[in-house]
């Protein structure tokens, strides 16, 4: 219904906007502005965003090999783990590489199509992370609220289920906005004061006023961001109840640390991504809306492994390991030499 509804205001608006200009000229391409200033300024930038996006890769890419490698770790909670990790590598990757090449670029343009896949990727991957740290929240209520009934309940063949329910729901849900937005009639300007194609800019690129697209796609997202954040929210205040109820306090501090690291996570996410996308972007400034998108979408996924591995023991016994057995590899192929 509300594509139908779409669908007629776009084509009456758009007849009328031709019988006024029979010669009108939409855009093929957007520019990008990134982060605007002398180039000293944007050497910085690109220098600082590249270490970030080296580092993430190098960070998730570990607790991935990590995961795989250790046979410990092959468990519902960790196999979790890993595919959150792998999920962190694409998503920084759907935005940054752009990003640099538009700091270092002339004209700093993307194509229409361009824009609107990365609108895609970013926001598909975006909704997969949401998704996953629900399912987290969930599996870390059965290993604390039911741990008798945990080894029956999430099984290895249930936690392959969850994982690709994941991630195709998370790439099934975004078409129907993307398709909506992309119908709008961008007639010119083209400069998107943003380093990512993102919806608030492009609406207000949009030759006419689209108040049902733009209502739709923000309860849209509202629904994407509170559904899994209220499962999250719900699995956490029975997992809270349930630890306070432990006698000793060395249970409750056992239990605690085993969900710290994941609320530091979701707390990070989820608190970014509520002030840009809860509510329309354009009551932002342009430089919020930047800050804000550059921190969930690059600052938060440098800094998962980290919370992961220093707060995890388990990942850190499996990380002395594996450098112990490096080491030790080494010693011996050195020693072999001499």
């Amino acid at each position: 219904m509300f594509i139908v509804i779409h669908s007629l205001v776009t084509s009456v608006s758009l007849t009328a906007l031709e019988s006024q200009n029979a010669t009108m000229h939409f855009v093929t391409e957007f520019v990008l502005l990134g982060f605007p200033g002398q180039r000293e300024m944007q050497n910085f930038f690109f220098s600082l965003i590249l270490v970030v996006y080296l580092l993430t890769l190098l960070g998730n890419g570990v607790i991935v090999y990590v995961v795989k490698w250790d046979k410990r770790l092959h468990t519902p909670m960790y196999i979790l783990l890993g595919n959150f990790a792998f999920l962190e590598i694409w998503y920084i990757s759907s935005t940054v590489p752009n990003m640099l090449v538009t700091i270092l670029s002339e004209t700093k343009t993307i194509s229409f199509t361009g824009c609107f896949l990365q609108f895609y990727f970013f926001f598909s991957l975006g909704t997969t992370e949401c998704f996953f740290l629900s399912v987290m929240a969930y599996d870390r209520y059965l290993a604390i609220c039911r741990p008798l009934h945990y080894p029956s309940i999430m099984t290895g063949k249930l936690c392959v289920i969850l994982v690709c329910v994941c991630w195709v729901s998370g790439f099934l849900c975004y078409p129907i906005p993307i398709v909506l937005i992309s119908q709008l009639p961008f007639c010119g300007p083209n400069i998107i004061d943003h380093f990512v194609c993102d919806p608030g800019p492009l609406f207000a690129l949009a030759c006419i006023p689209a108040p049902s697209t733009e209502l739709i796609c923000y309860t849209f997202n509202s629904v994407i961001i509170f559904g899994p954040f209220l499962s999250i929210l719900g699995s956490y205040t029975l997992v809270l109840r349930a630890v306070l109820r432990i006698p000793s306090g060395a249970g409750q501090t056992k239990a605690f640390s085993t969900c710290g690291s994941h609320l530091m996570v979701v707390s990070l996410f989820y608190g970014t991504l509520m002030v840009m996308y809860v509510s329309p972007t354009s009551g932002n400034p342009a430089g919020m809306q930047k800050i804000v998108t550059l921190v969930y979408s690059a600052v938060t996924p440098l800094l998962n492994p980290l919370i992961y591995s220093l707060r995890n023991k388990d990942m850190k016994d499996a990380l002395k390991k594996l450098l112990g057995l490096r080491k030790n590899g080494f010693r011996n192929s050195s020693s072999a030499h001499q």
